[in-house]
């Protein structure tokens, strides 16, 4: 303060020495002007000093009182840069301190007013440098360089550096607070929610949307399915809990939480033990066992195979709905039922489309969510009764769920997410596959169940149906019992069927009787036999057919195939006066009605061969008449029935009265092969025929039918009329 009120300022390049040497201090300082001197309590004074000058130390000395030292004062040289150039840079610096004063906020005015009042070059480096939040590493590698055009270009890039980083977080402050402002409008607008709720009486979803969000977190499902869910969360959580979309939402989400997305049960892969399983609970059906346990040892040997689409295809009662739930137990899967009989609408396959307040899911998909598995058994009942309206395709809607090569990715329309059915074990059922679409049947594996024999009956009666009956109206085998022979009569006298519903009944009407005699102390103990049988279940209703006893003129025994099995058909022909006409009766079908056509045809081509004269036909008119007339009759095996019948009539010969037929017949009188032989030849056994004409090419077809319906039958191949009329037709 006594010498000029000048000073010597120099960074010292560490803090902790007290008294550094030479070499601990910077070689570039400044000469400053020392412009206000505070001292303040404990003996610290406060020195606000102005830089002057940059000047270079030399050496300096210690000594108690202060350091003194030799400084070389470096020149000024922004003036020897020409005028233009050192005002634009001045210029360029002050608008860059402007814009960092106006984006820091920082005592805009003042600052901009001090700066804008420089007019030198190295005065505006230092005072930009000065104002800069630099590192005092940064300052004084400033201050070390010598030209001052690199201290103006580095003193740009600090300055430019601070602007971005004022910049950046202003930008950042920005986005926080808009965060903040956002949660916190968030906040009260839930707020102001859950109090109209209340007010309203909905506070209820709140707790619902919360419980459905935990059981999405532990769903076993993808992450696409938990997504989709959560959506509808957060639009069910959004809408008033009284409007009907909040209704089809909670329902939509409650279905899709209910699906089994991943849940699978494990496959029982013991064929013996299922094998055993099948055998237990039926009779007979060997193919649909093979078939069972053929499935399991594919899936044994790699671990997935393709589950295979079986239809059962036969006469009612045969058992094509209870074996799938036998084969369901023995696989350890789940068992669902989906009936089709009946339906129409398309909707009823693929699901509704969320459109309106009645939307629901597919049958398909219900049945899944009913298994709680998502490879349970799913048996499709009837089938062939689907139908097809105005309301869309129910049959073509089917073609995605058998079809093992696109069910893994089926879609329903309420369900709006691929589902995978490739692990269901499809079942249908069918009565007649005639009226099944042939792109649908395509795509099953066909499987038929035959008419039962009276033995196959026996056998199920007794190891069955007997003790199902007994359980059922809770007897018990001491109460009440059966004998072979009475269960023989039964399948004999009182049913006469393709399966076993009725035999079945009859067991049960008489289980029924007895149970009424037990209640009312009459008698205790119940043995059904031969003798007895008609107190229980009244007089036989069916004594045997009324085959004729000798043989007759125009008068042919056929078989015929129906849905709920075979049946003899009785063929009458007569000639009559007339004028070569053909008269129809018995309610025949087009396909019979054109047999006729055939049969007439052959006969006039062949009528010299048989002494037929021209003129019978000219003169005569032929009527052609099945009995049962109410009974509605169709197709074409009836071919050689019809022509042996007229060939009869016309040539006054008889026909062999223990004879039945079946085949189809060419106008050249070739005999085409038929379908049902197994029926047919069963119906023939019943009626107590001994001879029976089949075609030649179905002598295949024998080999797989058993030999106690074959036994007492002499079949007899043919392969021409010809041949029908020497085995049929009387001399």
């Amino acid at each position: 303060m006594k010498n000029g009120q000048k000073l010597f300022l120099v960074t010292q390049k560490s803090v902790d020495i007290v008294k550094p040497t030479r070499d601990e201090v910077c070689d570039v300082g400044t000469v400053c002007e020392i412009k206000q001197l505070v001292k303040m309590p404990g003996g610290l004074v406060r020195v606000l000093v102005r830089g002057l000058e940059r000047a270079v130390l030399k050496d300096f000395t210690v000594d108690d009182d202060m350091l003194a030292g030799d400084v070389v004062v470096t020149p000024n040289t922004e003036y020897t840069l020409p005028d233009s150039e050192r005002d634009a840079r001045i210029s360029l610096l002050k608008e860059m301190m402007n814009r960092y004063y106006m984006e820091t906020g920082r005592n805009q005015g003042e600052n901009i007013a001090r700066v804008n009042a420089i007019s030198g070059l190295d005065e505006i480096v230092y005072t930009s440098l000065w104002e800069c939040t630099t590192e005092y590493t940064e300052r004084q590698d400033v201050l070390d360089m010598e030209d001052i055009l690199m201290r103006f270009d580095e003193v740009c890039d600090i300055v430019c550096s601070e602007i971005e980083i004022v910049e950046l977080k202003k930008n950042l402050s920005e986005e926080v607070r808009r965060r903040v402002d956002k949660n916190q409008k968030e906040y009260i607008l839930h707020e102001q929610i859950h109090a109209i709720r209340e007010e309203l009486g909905e506070e209820d979803i709140e707790e619902e949307t919360d419980e459905f969000r935990k059981a999405v977190d532990e769903l076993d499902a993808s992450d696409a399915v938990k997504d989709k869910i959560r959506r509808e969360i957060k639009r069910y959580d959004s809408v008033s809990g009284s409007s009907s979309e909040a209704a089809v939402i909670r329902t939509y989400i409650e279905t899709m939480l209910e699906l089994p997305w991943n849940k699978r049960t494990e496959d029982n892969y013991d064929l013996k033990g299922v094998q055993k399983t099948l055998d237990d609970d039926h009779y007979g059906l060997k193919k649909v066992k093979e078939r069972v346990v053929e499935f399991l040892a594919v899936r044994a040997l790699n671990g997935k195979g393709e589950s295979p689409i079986v239809c059962l295809v036969g006469p009612p009662g045969t058992g094509k709905t209870s074996i799938a739930a036998s084969v369901a137990r023995a696989l350890n899967r789940r068992y669902v039922r989906v009936c089709l009989g009946g339906v129409r609408d398309e909707a009823e396959i693929r699901g509704h489309r969320k459109t309106y307040v009645g939307a629901m899911p597919g049958r398909i998909v219900d049945g899944l969510k009913n298994a709680g598995a998502a490879n349970p058994l799913m048996l499709l009942d009837e089938i062939d009764k689907v139908g097809t309206d105005s309301r869309g395709d129910t049959a073509s809607a089917l073609l995605e769920v058998l079809d093992s090569a696109q069910n893994s990715a089926f879609r329903d329309h309420y369900i709006e997410t691929p589902i995978d059915l490739s692990d269901v074990l499809f079942i249908a059922t069918a009565n007649d596959t005639s009226t099944i679409p042939k792109p649908l049947l395509d795509r099953m594996e066909l499987i038929e169940l035959n008419s039962y024999t009276a033995v196959e009956k026996f056998h199920i009666a007794s190891e069955h149906l007997v003790h199902k009956q007994l359980e059922k109206n809770g007897l018990t085998h001491s109460q009440v019992s059966f004998t072979d022979d009475a269960i023989r009569k039964i399948i004999e006298k009182y049913t006469k069927e393709a399966g076993v519903r009725e035999l079945e009944r009859q067991i049960g009407a008489a289980c029924r009787k007895a149970a009424r005699f037990i209640v009312e102390g009459t008698k205790m103990s119940h043995k059904i036999t031969v003798r007895n049988l008609s107190e229980y279940l009244g007089t036989p209703k069916y004594d045997g057919e009324d085959k004729p006893k000798k043989d007759a003129v125009g008068v042919v025994k056929g078989l015929a195939w129906t849905s709920v099995g075979g049946t003899t058909l009785d063929v009458e022909a007569v000639v009559m006066k007339g004028k070569g006409g053909l008269v129809l009766t018995g309610k025949l079908g087009d396909v019979m009605k054109e047999s006729a056509q055939v049969a007439l045809g052959y006969i006039r081509s062949v009528a010299k061969g048989y002494g037929i004269k021209d003129e019978i036909f000219e003169k005569n008119d032929i009527h052609l008449h099945v009995p049962e007339g109410a009974v509605p009759k169709d197709g074409p095996s009836a071919g050689i029935t019809i022509t042996l019948a007229m060939l009869s009539a016309l040539t006054g010969r008889k026909v062999s009265h223990d004879t039945a037929m079946t085949g189809e017949v060419t106008l050249h009188g070739q005999v085409l092969p038929i379908g049902g032989l197994k029926e047919k030849l069963l119906a023939a056994s019943l009626a107590g025929m001994k001879n029976v004409l089949i075609p030649d090419k179905n002598k295949k077809d024998l080999a797989e039918i058993e030999t106690e319906i074959t036994e007492n039958l002499n079949i007899c191949p043919v392969k021409t009329m010809n041949d029908v009329v020497k085995a049929a037709l009387r001399q």
